[in-house]
């Protein structure tokens, strides 16, 4: 698995992104709208091939937010059990444990839990894992209007 390195944008950040886009703006004001520069605007739009790469409703109560993620990883650092996390957030048991197994980060043969580094792993794990149709099909992709105004600018 590649280093986080730089911490992300935060993936509700992209998801109003690709709503701005939806509303017809072009890429570099969308990204302006939501907060994002141009070029990182650019590169999820030409990455995605001009689609959202991922359902642009908003996150169910199911997955754990970041802010959850940061409590958990403030209340391990004070020693506290799991079963005790899980009642200060609110959760299963099981979930916080899962949590902490899954997003560990291993750096330096230590098992310590860091909110940033198990909210990159968890949405590198929530990509889609296949290429847009758009990106792959040179037929559909010359059928698109929204990448033929795209070539006019």
């Amino acid at each position: 698995m590649r280093s986080p390195g730089a911490p992300p944008h935060q993936r509700e950040t992209e998801r109003l992104f690709w709503i701005e886009i939806a509303k017809g703006s072009l890429p570099a004001a969308a990204a302006i709208a939501v907060g994002a520069s141009q070029p990182v605007g650019q590169r999820w739009f030409h990455n995605a091939g001009g689609m959202p790469p991922f359902d642009l409703t908003p996150l169910s109560g199911r997955y754990l937010s970041f802010r959850e993620r940061e409590e958990i990883a403030l209340l391990r650092a004070q020693g506290a059990g799991v079963r005790q996390i899980a009642r200060e957030i609110g959760r299963d048991p099981s979930t916080v444990s899962r949590e902490l197994r899954r997003n560990a980060a291993t750096r330096g043969y230590t098992s310590e839990y860091r909110a940033s580094v198990a909210q990159w792993k968890a949405e590198l794990t929530a990509k889609r894992p296949k290429m847009a149709k758009l990106v792959t099909n040179p037929r559909l992709h010359a059928l698109c209007p929204r990448t033929a105004l795209r070539a006019d600018q």
